[in-house]
């Protein structure tokens, strides 16, 4: 069984996720992303834990080098958890051991990235030394099924929401593992091609999202003319 997924993003009418680059700047309302996360996690009672992928694990981290140092000691490839009693988690896709951490909570939520089995042990003893939680989900790419499995059967983790980047999200909903769109569409236009979109899939078409039913569950009108949107959804995978 896996958690609840809704992927809750604030995007630029063109679809846009950098919002140092939306115009007019006096649309778009500052800490909206934040207040509507506390909104949705406050509706289900807390348990706001959330889920990222390695470009924002790597803006999060706070280290200073390119990798952990050497380490002569040898890891099994287990879970391993800092602790497991926490309200919520910050989730982060890191399958090759990227991100160096030197921190092992975001804003109290303690950090828990999902790796692969090929990350090398000196990554391992840093992220233990840094008291920062980790499962394994796959040998050498992720298995994003397996992760969100291990997620709620070791951690009771009921839901997570998915908050990019755009190839996290596009991972995700290519796996047929999204079950809600949070959107919010500001009224500003990026205009460029050089910025994410909500959903990044790569440079190779693999034709249309296995989605088979999107149905719109709430709007809103917010501040300076941005919309909430909100829709269930399934897919065929």
């Amino acid at each position: 069984m896996k958690p609840y997924v809704i992927c809750h993003m604030v995007t630029s009418v063109d679809g846009r996720i950098w919002g140092s680059r939306w115009r007019p700047k006096n649309n778009v309302v500052p800490n909206l992303f934040e207040r509507l996360h506390d909104q949705l996690v406050a509706e289900h009672g807390g348990g706001g834990s959330w889920l990222c992928g390695r470009v924002t694990a790597q803006e999060f981290a706070k280290g200073t080098e390119p990798q952990y140092p050497p380490s002569d000691r040898v890891f099994p490839r287990t879970n391993w958890f800092a602790r497991s009693n926490a309200k919520a988690w910050g989730i982060f896709l890191d399958g090759k051991g990227k991100a160096v951490w030197a921190r092992k909570d975001i804003g109290g939520d303690p950090i828990l990235v999902v790796l692969t089995e090929a990350v090398p042990d000196r990554h391992l003893a840093g992220l233990r030394a840094d008291g920062v939680s980790y499962i394994f989900a796959g040998a050498t790419e992720i298995d994003l099924a397996g992760a969100l499995e291990t997620l709620h059967r070791e951690l009771g983790i009921e839901r997570i929401m998915l908050e990019g980047g755009g190839g996290a999200n596009g991972a995700l909903l290519r796996a047929g593992l999204i079950d809600e769109l949070s959107i919010v569409i500001t009224a500003a236009i990026d205009g460029s091609s050089g910025a994410p979109t909500v959903f990044n899939s790569g440079d190779v078409d693999l034709g249309p999202a296995p989605i088979e039913t999107m149905t719109l569950a709430s709007h809103e009108v917010l501040e300076n003319g941005a919309v909430w949107l909100r829709y269930r959804l399934t897919t065929t995978s």
